[in-house]
C-alpha cells in the first residue's frame, strides 16, 4: 500500500457518498468538529453532499460510501463510485450488511407492501434484495457500526493517507467491557447480550450504562452464534425474541444471518394456524 501523501503541492482528493441510509455515518465525519477542519488542510474534499460539496462523478484517492444498495439506480451509480476511486470504504451496517433495510430480504412480501402503500407503485423500482455495497462491487476497507465512531473514520482516512494497513479491529465487546471495567449484564442480571459474538468499536457503549449490546457493530470473528442463541433461549427468550436479536441492524451479515434464519423459520413453524371462519370456507 502506498502513501497518497505523495506531493506537498497536491492534496488527496475524497469523496462522501450516500446511497440508502439515514445519513447517521456521514455524521461521524461532521461530529469531528476542529479534527476535520485539521484534516481539511491535508486532503481536498470533492463531494460531500451533507457537507455543501457536490462532485458525484468526480476522480478521488478515497471514497467513503454509506447505505445499502436498494435500486437499479444505486446498483449502477456504486459501479461509477467504484471506477472513479483508488480506494473504497464502505462505512456503517448499511453499506457493510444491508442494514435495517435488508430485513425486508427474510421474506417474499415486498410487492404485497409496495402495492398497499403507494398509490401508482408501478413508478417504484427496487432490486428483489437489499445488498450492501461488496456484493456489487470490491470494497478495499469497511468500517462497521450503527453508526460508526469518529475516531474510525479518522483512523482509517490517516491510515490510507500514509499508506499504513487499516487496523480492522474484530475483537469482542466483552472483551472491551473487560478494558472499560464494565460489569457484564448478562452474568449479573440474566440480560440477553450480543457482546459475545459482536465486534468491538462503540467502546463497549451499552454495557458501560447497565444494558445489554444489540449487535450494533457486526459480527465479531469466530462468533459462536449458535452456542449464544442456545444461551439466549436458556435466559427465557422465546424463538421469535432470539432471531430479533441476530436479524436486527446487521441481518444479512453471514454470521448472524445463517443462526438468525434457523430461529425465524422456528417461530414461523410455532405460530398458531389461522382457521377460516365457516362462513368464509369455499364451497
Amino acid at each position: 500500500m502506498k502513501s497518497l501523501m505523495t506531493s506537498p503541492k497536491t492534496r488527496p482528493r475524497i469523496a462522501v457518498h450516500k446511497f440508502s441510509s439515514c445519513d447517521g455515518c456521514q455524521l461521524a465525519f461532521l461530529n469531528l468538529g476542529e479534527a476535520l477542519l485539521q484534516l481539511n488542510e491535508q486532503v481536498e474534499i470533492l463531494h460531500f453532499l451533507e457537507a455543501g460539496m457536490s462532485d458525484v462523478a468526480a476522480p478521488v484517492d478515497i471514497a467513503f460510501v454509506e447505505g445499502s444498495l436498494s435500486t437499479p439506480d444505486e446498483q449502477e451509480r456504486i459501479r461509477q463510485v467504484r471506477a472513479n476511486s483508488r480506494y473504497l470504504v464502505s462505512i456503517g451496517a448499511c453499506a457493510t450488511s444491508g442494514g435495517l433495510q435488508a430485513l425486508r430480504n427474510l421474506d417474499s412480501s415486498h410487492d404485497d407492501w409496495r402495492d398497499a402503500i403507494y398509490a401508482r407503485p408501478e413508478f417504484i423500482h427496487t432490486l428483489k434484495d437489499v445488498r450492501p455495497i461488496a456484493a456489487e462491487v470490491r470494497v478495499d476497507l469497511e468500517l462497521w457500526g450503527c453508526p460508526v465512531s469518529s475516531a474510525q473514520v479518522l483512523a482509517a482516512v490517516r491510515a490510507l493517507l500514509f499508506g499504513v494497513a487499516p487496523v480492522d479491529d474484530r475483537d469482542r465487546v466483552c472483551l472491551e467491557c473487560k478494558r472499560q471495567q464494565a460489569v457484564c449484564v448478562m452474568v449479573t442480571q440474566g440480560v440477553p447480550c450480543m457482546g459475545p459474538v459482536t465486534r468491538t468499536g462503540c467502546g463497549a457503549l451499552c454495557p458501560r450504562f447497565g444494558r445489554d449490546c444489540y449487535g450494533c457493530y457486526g459480527p465479531s470473528e469466530t462468533a459462536q452464534t449458535e452456542t449464544l442463541a442456545r444461551r439466549f433461549a436458556g435466559l427465557g427468550l422465546l424463538t421469535d425474541a432470539i432471531a430479533r436479536r441476530f436479524l436486527l441492524i446487521n441481518s444479512q451479515a453471514p454470521a448472524f444471518l445463517q443462526t438468525g434464519r434457523v430461529f425465524y423459520r422456528t417461530s414461523a413453524e410455532d405460530q398458531p394456524v389461522q382457521h377460516q371462519p365457516a362462513g368464509d370456507q369455499d364451497d
